[in-house]
């Protein structure tokens, strides 16, 4: 006999506001817990300290997290100079420190050199895995892995405000795999200062926004208020990740055998003017994402939204 999983059958994303002290994981366990959902996944980690926009995807949302995480970030941070340290961050121990101070034009004549495709070394503390095990897991340990640089995209990074000498605030817009405590570490190498991050939140993962978050304590509330039918309308459908690619409108006859994991062939006027991915929909559902090519549609994932 099958095992019933426990929880609802709960699908859509929930854009919650992670709050500091607070893993990624214990916040994902906190919202399932929440929604009494059978099943629930993030779009991309953030650091314990951080805080900010933490997608969460209930049910078949899990389908769409890749397109989520692969979409452009954008960051608030707060940089201390003077100290650098093994985590990059408030909570590692200081390796190297530094009495200079940079002024507001040197920051400024800095930035550009971290704007475009750059090479980046991400952090010892970070998930990275190196022969099959986590940075952070060896930092632990007491190893310091040597990490290899890669390409990362950053599209903006520009300073916001220099509180006093000693701390700067910037804002950044960045592409996947994008270590935020790594530009703050490389900023204060260059400028010769030494720096590290006090202070970080997410505003944006692709198009879920800080203004879109929301606080675990008011999801409470509004649980404790109204029960679980108050936390529906705090739910985003589950297509509200694939906003980058193509719909196709289907009839639900092409619905149906798409549904099933056959090839729908479009001819004449209802065939794809492109080639490459899209999600279908017929009647307002959403049915499958897939593949176009002249005129075949090829399913890649289909979606069971009843």
């Amino acid at each position: 006999m099958a095992r019933r999983k426990k929880g609802r059958q709960v699908n859509g994303w929930l854009i919650l506001d992670k709050q500091a002290l607070q893993t990624s994981t214990q916040a994902l366990a906190a919202a399932k817990r929440l929604f009494d959902a059978q099943k629930a996944g993030h779009a991309g980690t953030l650091d314990p300290l951080a805080t900010g926009v933490l997608p969460i995807a209930f049910g078949e949302a899990t389908k769409t997290v890749s397109y989520a995480v692969d979409g452009e970030k954008a960051y608030r941070f707060t940089v201390r100079w003077g100290a650098e340290t093994t985590t990059d961050d408030s909570e590692g121990k200081v390796t190297e420190t530094s009495d200079f101070r940079p002024s507001e034009d040197e920051i400024e004549a800095s930035l550009g050199n971290f704007i475009g495709e750059i090479s980046q070394v991400p952090p010892q503390f970070s998930a990275i895995k190196v022969d099959g095990q986590r940075a952070y897991d060896l930092a632990r340990e007491g190893e310091m892995p040597e990490l290899q640089a890669r390409e990362v995209n950053i599209d903006d990074l520009r300073l916001i405000a220099c509180k006093d000498s000693d701390t700067a605030v910037f804002e950044a817009e960045c592409g996947k795999g994008t270590y935020v405590r790594a530009i703050a570490r490389d900023i204060g190498r260059l400028l010769g200062c030494r720096g590290h991050v006090v202070a970080l939140r997410r505003l944006r993962v692709g198009p879920f926004t800080d203004e879109m978050a929301l606080a675990h304590e008011d999801l409470s509330e509004a649980l404790q208020e109204g029960g679980q039918e108050a936390l529906e309308p705090f739910l985003h459908p589950v297509e509200a990740a694939l906003g980058e690619l193509t719909e196709m409108a289907l009839t639900p006859a092409d619905a149906a055998s798409l549904a099933r994991g056959q090839t729908v062939l479009l001819r004449g006027r209802d065939a794809p003017m492109f080639s490459g991915s899209f999600f279908a929909t017929s009647r307002g559902r959403l049915v499958a994402l897939g593949e176009a090519e002249r005129g075949q549609l090829r399913p890649t994932r289909v979606f069971n939204l009843g």
